[in-house]
């Protein structure tokens, strides 16, 4: 018994060593990498390129304009808080991008480095720029809380443990179809193990995508409405515990308890009107006298 457990301890110990530690931005949480950021934004760049050689981009002049403006307002904001607060070198990570897409699905996504794509579809729901500003606050969070590595990373440090967890067990002489039971049940384990991991990225990402648009000067209080119209439009039935995000009356839940915090960050956008002076010039007619002589 003492041998088992140094061995699976001897396990433990390797899996917890790897990667680098870091900390996420405004929730303060930490979390372990096994992947650079190196790695994340060549991959990410790579996969980004290949989408956008296929996708159509949206012929709408205005509506792209605004995704464009409404991201830049945000990258602005994030930026600006990062340098704020010690974490310079993380801003050069970064190479914004915001496109829109001439897609029906009611959904963006954004890759490691700040790419982002809106379809179209999402834009019948989001209905303002408040409320898009909620949704791509969300996506710009997943990059800057660096969930793509944190996830790779997990799942990297599962398969590790399955593996070392299946040689201590030959070591030990435990027969091939019991180790093979035992890969199975705990791979079943692990997938649902991660879809909590990540429904808790998509909670992350929500709360700071919240405080990210508040900084951008745009209304937290939109997220309410924006989630509400989501549900509405939404036709899944999977319960909450087999899916990878929280489902739409958990998110506004959450929302309304972060909105306290959140509004300490928003100072709405205003816009100065230049005032016009009217100057009346008044005009002196100057009376000639003549002298007859």
């Amino acid at each position: 018994m003492k041998i088992k457990f140094l061995l699976m301890s001897m396990v433990a110990a390797m899996l917890v060593s790897c990667g680098t530690t870091s900390t996420v931005p405004i929730t303060g949480r930490k979390q372990n990498l096994m992947v650079s950021d190196g790695e994340m934004l060549s991959l990410s760049t790579q996969q980004y390129q290949e989408f956008m050689k296929t996708a159509k981009l949206s012929t709408d002049a205005t509506k792209t304009a605004m995704v464009k403006r409404v991201g830049q307002n945000l990258a602005n904001a994030v930026v600006s808080y990062l340098n704020a607060n010690g974490m310079q070198n993380d801003v050069q990570n970064y190479q914004w991008q915001f496109n829109l897409v001439a897609d029906k699905q009611a959904n963006a996504w954004c890759m490691p480095g700040g790419l982002i794509v809106v379809y179209e579809g999402l834009l019948p729901i989001t209905q303002d720029e408040a409320s898009l500003a909620i949704v791509l606050g969300h996506e710009i969070a997943h990059a800057v809380a660096r969930h793509s590595a944190e996830q790779m990373s997990q799942q990297m440090k599962q398969q590790y443990g399955v593996q070392g967890v299946s040689a201590v067990a030959s070591i030990l002489g435990v027969g091939s179809n019991t180790i093979s039971l035992g890969q199975a049940m705990a791979s079943a384990g692990l997938n649902l193990a991660n879809l909590k991991y990540s429904r808790n990225h998509e909670s992350e990402a929500d709360y700071m995508g919240l405080i990210f648009a508040a900084m951008a000067g745009y209304n937290p209080e939109s997220a309410v409405s924006f989630w509400q119209r989501m549900s509405s439009a939404s036709t899944s039935t999977t319960a909450e515990f087999l899916s990878d995000h929280p489902s739409d009356a958990t998110r506004i839940k959450n929302i309304l308890g972060w909105l306290p915090e959140a509004k300490k960050y928003y100072k709405p956008k205003t816009t100065t009107t230049a005032k016009k002076t009217t100057t009346t010039k008044k005009k002196t007619t100057t009376k000639k006298t003549t002298t007859k002589k």
